[in-house]
């Protein structure tokens, strides 16, 4: 049991940090043993009320169950090292502490109120590492990477001049009402990130954003089907109008040129816990080849869910503050500290916040034909579907508008005078119910 193992590894700790008071002070250590050892019993014996070791566990059993992790799958007893050499590809990012002041005199670090953000970012980064090395690139330690990776990496850095850095995050989070060093949801991070994309050229990601738990294929198709390079200047816009075979006319349907698709499907999987009815679908979204995994977790901590082995899901876990990591002379950044090299988090599914952000990558128009035949096979199959899948912009919805990128050169963002300001914010981190 993971409990038995943590109380061993708790009370052989305690016995040598107890070695480190002076022998000749006898009663002082035996006493602090004495009572280490009493509180020791006391957890093991109440063990099956002591939820806060059973909601985290670490190390994988042994069994033949499969693991899936981002639509790869693998055989846990065969292949444990080649599961865990695939995790540790990730990009993981973590708060950070000492880098430059958000706005020039905001917080110089993000601990206690970006998870949510580095979550969107390790998501956002997975698209990329899909869209320019392939969903089968691996990372080696100290071995030299493609300059796409090194590219990748760079756009994430905690500076203001990195396009989806801790400080760009935070300051178009104002836009969307949430003050610097408050805490998002994950809707939220999904709408700032859909914004921050639009100044993403070298990347160029089409990131839809679904709205009211429906993804609707004709507008996914008017904004990423696209006029090939040289069909229009670059002072004009495409045609609102697409050829008749772009249009949504199934995933027969072809268009000139294909913008690679992010798409993110916030929902909402019950009231104030997950209903078991959403769990099966929920899991075969992390089997799609398409899959970026989910944004969710727990009010006060938000984690990154790659993957899942039978009902407990595999995630990323941003609550470890590191030392701000910059961009190197040679123009390298030391990327050691941005992957997991220690064994995945897991925790029951059952444990999960309702509130959560579904992560999909279609590099091109197939991929999405194919998500959308999978998603009507796996996800549509059940009486109380988790979200819908329509071929039409609804009727009474607004007018579908591909987003562009605005003429306006800042966010708006204001700035707070210290990180003393922090204190006001309400960092209570509860998952924002989602609505139209």
């Amino acid at each position: 049991m993971f409990q038995e193992s943590l109380l061993s590894r708790v009370s052989e700790r305690v016995s040598m940090d107890c070695d480190f008071i002076p022998r000749q002070n006898r009663l002082s250590r035996d006493t602090c043993l004495h009572s280490w050892q009493g509180l020791l019993y006391i957890m093991s014996k109440y063990e099956n009320q002591i939820t806060i070791f059973t909601d985290y566990l670490e190390e994988f059993p042994d069994t033949d169950e499969l693991v899936w992790i981002l639509g790869k799958q693998h055989l846990l007893r065969t292949e444990k090292s080649k599961l865990l050499s695939d995790i540790s590809a990730r990009l993981w990012f973590t708060y950070r502490r000492k880098f430059s002041p958000i706005g020039g005199t905001g917080p110089s670090s993000d601990a206690g109120w970006g998870c949510m953000l580095r979550c969107g970012q390790m998501m956002l980064a997975q698209a990329l590492i899909c869209r320019h090395l392939g969903r089968d690139w691996n990372w080696e330690k100290q071995k030299e990477q493609p300059k796409e990776y090194q590219r990748i990496l760079q756009c994430f850095l905690d500076r203001k001049d990195c396009c989806y850095s801790i400080h760009q995050m935070a300051q178009m989070g104002v836009g969307e009402g949430k003050s610097i060093g408050e805490w998002f949801g994950p809707n939220t991070v999904a709408q700032v990130l859909k914004k921050l994309a639009l100044f993403d050229e070298w990347n160029s990601l089409a990131v839809y954003v679904s709205m009211d738990n429906t993804v609707v294929i004709e507008d996914i198709k008017k904004m990423c089907c696209v006029l090939p390079v040289g069909a229009h200047t670059a002072d004009e816009s495409p045609p609102d109008s697409l050829p008749a075979s772009s249009q949504g006319k199934g995933p027969s349907a072809t268009c000139p040129a294909w913008k690679p698709l992010l798409l993110i499907v916030p929902l909402r999987l019950g009231i104030n816990q997950i209903n078991p009815v959403y769990i099966e679908a929920f899991k075969e979204c992390f089997k799609m080849p398409q899959s970026l995994g989910a944004l969710g977790g727990k009010p006060n901590n938000a984690y990154y869910f790659i993957g899942f082995l039978g009902d407990e899901l595999i995630f990323l876990d941003p609550h470890t503050t590191q030392t701000f990591v910059d961009t190197e002379e040679s123009g390298i950044v030391d990327d050691e500290t941005f992957h997991c090299l220690q064994s995945p988090q897991r925790m029951s599914i059952l444990n999960l916040d309702p509130s959560v952000a579904l992560g999909f990558f279609c590099k091109e128009e197939k991929d999405f034909d194919n998500w959308c035949s999978l998603v009507q096979k796996e996800i549509l199959k059940e009486n109380l579907r988790m979200f819908e899948l329509v071929q039409k912009h609804p009727s009474h919805w607004p007018p579908f508008v591909p987003p562009a990128k605005p003429e306006v050169t800042t966010t708006g963002a204001e700035f707070i005078d210290s990180t003393e300001h922090l204190e006001d914010f309400d960092l209570e981190e509860d998952f924002e119910i989602l609505s139209v």
